[in-house]
């Protein structure tokens, strides 16, 4: 990892931690295992304020392309779970997809566990979008 740590701005932490903490009601065995392994990453995360933030770092709003290890590339949008649309390569937070790749930045590998088994990821690029959230609406 780049930074040591995954990399989560205060706002988006606050939210995350909400969203988590519901992690043990998803019927899905494979999404509750994913969301399980944020938090316990999230537990020694660097939390930032939105000006302290790296632009290399994947938070909500971030367009992130990524490599598998088995040859594949995907491009999507992180973004809430009520914004999340698959045909339009939106992915939501919650999803195997979406938890594995918050806070890593540009350049790290990671594993991770999907409904096809463990894959090894590289994150190859990623874009911010300037596109305002207002979190204080979700919070």
């Amino acid at each position: 990892m780049k930074y040591g740590n995954l990399v989560i701005e205060k706002k988006e932490y606050v939210l995350l931690k909400r969203f988590m903490n519901l992690s043990g009601y998803y019927k899905d065995d494979t999404l509750r295992k994913s969301v399980q392994k944020l938090v316990g990453e999230m537990e020694s995360a660097i939390i930032c304020d939105a000006s302290e933030m790296y632009d290399d770092v994947i938070r909500f709003n971030t367009t992130v392309t990524i490599v598998s290890d088995g040859g594949w590339h995907k491009k999507f949008k992180l973004v809430m779970p009520m914004d999340s649309d698959i045909k339009n390569d939106k992915i939501s937070i919650l999803t195997p997809m979406g938890a594995a790749v918050m806070g890593y930045s540009e350049g790290d590998t990671l594993l991770w566990e999907f409904p096809s088994g463990e894959q090894k990821l590289t994150i190859e690029k990623v874009e911010q979008e300037n596109e305002y959230i207002n979190l204080n609406m979700v919070l």
